[in-house]
Order: structure tokens, then sequence, then C-alpha cells
């Protein structure tokens, strides 16, 4: 890997991640009370999610769902996401819709086992259904946003966005990073693509 990924990329990460830890706190401080006045659950969500080389690591985020939510998936094995979704809390569609569910990692930005933009971690079980290339995208470290996150969020299916993460593996430069930051902003300002199209988004549940 060159050495924008290996050296600059790290080092980058972690001052932006120490820059943003006031910011973070303070958010922490009101999630953690909005959640709890909602329905008095745990705040965080922390799951397994497959990292860089196959590395499983714990990753951690704002707790959106109803506490015990069953885990419902799509016939390509991805999790099942959409604003229709029963099993969100009122205060986890917020926080989905803004993205603060994501801010906790933050932490593993610092712990070394994600990275500012990257491609999006999959759960184990996700990862699992890779087939051809597509385990590629575990060439780099994970990301809180990426290329297909940035340009898509969650509107395209999951296989879909996996071609984009291995764009990403072939393209990665300080010039693709400062454009996908950018464009995240963007999208998670104007709360494009928050969940799955409209095609996809009947609850199987139903």
């Amino acid at each position: 890997m060159n050495f924008y990924v290996s050296v600059v990329k790290r080092i980058a990460d972690l001052v932006v991640a120490i820059v943003l830890l006031p910011i973070f706190v303070l958010i922490l401080i009101g999630v953690s009370i909005a959640i709890k006045l909602d329905d008095k659950g745990p705040v965080f969500y922390n799951a397994y999610r497959m990292g860089k080389d196959f590395v499983p690591f714990k990753m951690y985020k704002f707790r959106s769902m109803k506490v015990n939510a069953p885990d419902i998936r799509t016939e390509d094995g991805s999790t099942f996401n959409s604003a229709n979704d029963p099993r969100l809390t009122r205060v986890g569609k917020f926080i989905r819709k803004t993205s603060l569910d994501e801010t906790p990692q933050i932490i593993n930005i610092i712990l070394g086992n994600m990275s500012i933009i990257g491609p999006r971690p999959d759960d184990l079980e996700e990862a699992k259904h890779y087939e051809g290339n597509e385990s590629r995208k575990l060439e780099v470290l994970p990301g809180i946003t990426g290329y297909a996150q940035a340009f898509y969020r969650n509107s395209i299916p999951w296989k879909e966005r996996i071609k984009y993460d291995i764009f990403y593996v072939d393209n990665v430069s300080l010039a693709l990073d400062f454009k996908i930051f950018i464009k995240t902003i963007i999208t998670v300002f104007k709360q494009d693509g928050v969940f799955v199209s409209e095609d996809h988004a009947d609850y199987p549940g139903k």
C-alpha cells in the first residue's frame, strides 16, 4: 500500500479525531440523554465488524433500534434498512438521518481499526456473502464514511456499494479522500439516501 495510505492517512485520522473529541463529548451527552428519555435502554450498540485483512473488531455506535430488535436480512445477506423499519426508536430515526449514530466511531479511529474515510465495514454475517473480488474492500481500513456513502448513502443495494468500495481501494488518494469528505457533508446536510430506495423498503417481517 502506498505511503499516503500507510502513513499520511493514519496521521491525518488521529489529528482530526483528537480535534473532534470535545465535539463528540457534547454529542455524547445530548444523544445519551435523548436515548435514555426515549426508552431507557442502553446508549450504545457495539457489534463486531469485519476489518482490514479480515480482522474483526468491535465498532461503536449509538443505539438506534429498540432493545432486542430482531436481526432482519435482505436476500443478498445485507442488513435490512428502511425509513419504515418499525425496529427504529423515535430518537433512532433522527440520529440515523443525521448520521449522529456513527459519531462514536471516533473511538475506533483512535484505536486504529477504522479511518475517517474508507469502505463502510460489513458485519461478520455479511462478510460470508462476499463473491469474486468483493473481499478486496478489506485491503484498507474501513471508514466512518466512504465513496458509496458520500454519493449514494444507503439508497443503492449492498452489492453495488461494494463495487464502489473496490473502486476506492484502487484509487485511494488525498484528492479522492477530500472529495469524499466534502460530498459527505453535503449528503448528510441534505439527508439524501438515508435509507434504501422505496423499491426495496418493504419490511420483511410484515
